[in-house]
C-alpha cells in the first residue's frame, strides 16, 4: 500500500520590491512565459511564472524587501485531497489550518515544518487560475 499524499511541488512564493526586474529576469531572460497576474487596486501586484508540468513561482511586491531579507515566503505542495493532508497532519499533532478557496480559486491549507518553514497544501480545482489563466482580485497584503 502506498503512503504518498505529496503530488509534487505547486510553486515558490517571492517577494519582489521590482515586479518589472523580476519579470524581465525570468520571461526575457530565462525566457520563462507568465501564466497569469495578480491585480490589487486597479494596479499590477503580482504573477505566477509557468515553469511547466502545474508548477509555478509566484511573485508578489513587497517594498519592504531587500537583499539582505528573506525573500521566499513559503512553498506550496500539490496534493491531491487536501482533507486527507488536513487529517494526516492533525493525527501526528500538527497544527494546520481548515481549508480555504484561495484568490485563484483552488483548495490551501497552512501548516509549518519543525524547522518554521510555512508550507501551503494546494489542490487545483476546475477554476484554478494556474489551469485556466484568468487574473485573481486580491484583498490582502
Amino acid at each position: 500500500m502506498e503512503n504518498k499524499i505529496i503530488k509534487q511541488l505547486a510553486h515558490i512564493c517571492i517577494h519582489t520590491n521590482d515586479l518589472k526586474k523580476t519579470e524581465i529576469f525570468y520571461c526575457d531572460i530565462l525566457g520563462l512565459s507568465k501564466k497569469f497576474n495578480f491585480n490589487k487596486d486597479g494596479n499590477l501586484f503580482g504573477f505566477y511564472i509557468d515553469l511547466g508540468n502545474k508548477t509555478f513561482i509566484e511573485f508578489f511586491l513587497n517594498s519592504e524587501v531587500t537583499i539582505q531579507s528573506s525573500v521566499i515566503k513559503h512553498f506550496a505542495l500539490e496534493v491531491e485531497n487536501i482533507e486527507q493532508v488536513i487529517e494526516r497532519l492533525r493525527e501526528n499533532g500538527i497544527e494546520v489550518k481548515d481549508k480555504t478557496i484561495g484568490s485563484d480559486n483552488s483548495w490551501q491549507t497552512w501548516a509549518t515544518d519543525p524547522n518554521g518553514v510555512l508550507i501551503e497544501f494546494h489542490q487545483y480545482t476546475d477554476k484554478s487560475s494556474q489551469l485556466n489563466g484568468n487574473d485573481c482580485i486580491v484583498n490582502w497584503k
